[in-house]
């Protein structure tokens, strides 16, 4: 098992490398963090190779130097637009006569499972097991060591587009820093603050970021829905920033600062006039409503990508916002009223270190993509593929599907 495993989180407003290894009782012990703003990104996506490339640089360097060690490869994060998802159907026979379900069997099932149409610009990043079943009996998580005629496999399969992919990964080795697979977020996310008991009954998990709120849905332990929708922190700042007349960086900061999405119940003294650094004021209460109406917009949006409308049935646990548009006050209140469905803010768990600043609904990928690094190290072979979804060695697979 390796020492040190390192994350690096390319977020549209932050990115954050976090490094830190597995101690001898389990926990997580994070070595050193590395945060700075973002620039050259635009809702999850590269829109400027060079500017990206300096950002990770700066960011991997901080780490560095908290840790006292080298970044040589990392776990990155992958989200945006382009991501697409679906599930897939897999069957294949047990043909020995002993009937026993060996590794290379869920390998088979699996791969059979990936015959699906996907457009030359995109490939698969992750297929997923959902859930398998030995001679038509359901609901097998661990088939290896069972008998049986036929294996069959439900997979949540994750596609990226290639040129987005290219674009991330050429910034991330042009800082210096080989990558050990590409997890998509929303997955790291929900390892940082979900429970295997929400995993079990059903959760939503929405991740709201600066650019993009990443979105899944985990059922009976496993991934069962993923998607990624282009509305996020930006366009709230971009409303208060048009509604107020004020310049995009005063707007942020007002919006963090005295951002309400709850304003219904604010006191009569809390009805005031907010003064701005560039000498203009603005209504406490305007800023609140505009905010407040985004954020109703974007929890519709949310419902909106639930495979099922009775998201009650789907999702008994109720939702778990995080990142760091959840941080907003009130939008725990404003979820449960609106949706009319449990609703809590996730904070990263199970860390413990350097960790004064992961505490923070707005590092739940970081330290996410942390923990899927150091879960997956040590394992056996299939059975670390059969959670990532990358077959084969991801240098090899970079070169194979991604031209790089």
């Amino acid at each position: 098992m390796k020492k040190v495993i390192s994350a690096i989180d390319v977020g549209t407003t932050k990115i954050c490398t976090i490094m830190g290894n597995l101690d001898s009782g389990g926990s997580m012990q994070v070595l050193g963090v590395g945060l700075v703003p973002s620039h050259g990104l635009h809702k999850g996506m590269v829109v400027n190779v060079e500017e990206a490339t300096e950002s990770i640089t700066e960011s991997v360097k901080r780490a560095e130097q908290a840790s006292g060690l080298k970044v040589e490869s990392a776990y990155v994060g992958v989200t945006g637009r382009h991501i697409s998802s679906v599930n897939s159907h897999g069957v294949v026979a047990i043909p020995r006569n002993d009937r026993l379900v060996r590794p290379d069997d869920l390998r088979r099932v699996l791969a059979s499972a990936q015959h699906i149409n996907v457009p030359d610009d995109r490939k698969i990043l992750h297929a997923i097991p959902r859930g398998y079943a030995l001679d038509n009996q359901e609901r097998i998580k661990e088939p290896v060591g069972m008998h049986g005629f036929r294996l069959d496999v439900e997979t949540h399969i994750i596609t990226a587009a290639v040129a987005s992919v290219q674009n991330l990964v050429k910034c991330i080795r042009s800082a210096g820093v080989e990558i050990e697979d590409l997890i998509l977020e929303p997955l790291a996310s929900g390892e940082a603050v979900l429970t295997p008991e929400e995993r079990e009954m059903g959760i939503i998990l929405a991740d709201i970021g600066g650019g993009t709120t990443d979105i899944a849905v985990f059922k009976e332990g496993s991934i069962y829905h993923s998607s990624i929708i282009p509305v996020a922190g930006y366009q709230v700042t971009s409303d208060i920033s048009i509604g107020l007349g004020l310049p995009f960086e005063i707007a942020e900061a007002m919006k963090k600062k005295y951002g309400n999405v709850y304003p219904d119940v604010l006191t009569k003294s809390e009805e005031s006039t907010l003064s701005v650094e560039d000498g203009h004021s603005v209504s406490y209460r305007d800023l609140c409503n505009i905010t407040k109406v985004r954020m109703e917009e974007l929890l519709r949006l949310i419902l909106l990508e639930m495979p099922d409308s009775n998201y009650a049935s789907l999702a008994p646990a109720g939702l778990v916002l995080t990142g760091g548009g959840s941080k907003l006050a009130g939008l725990e209140a404003l979820a449960k009223s609106s949706l009319r469905t449990q609703t809590r803010i996730g904070e990263p768990m199970g860390i413990y270190g350097i960790t004064d600043i992961l505490h923070d609904p707005a590092h739940a990928t970081g330290v996410g993509l942390l923990l899927w690094g150091i879960r997956n190290q040590g394992k056996p072979a299939w059975e670390a593929k059969k959670k990532s979804g990358i077959f084969g060695n991801f240098s090899s697979l970079l070169k194979k599907f991604f031209g790089l």
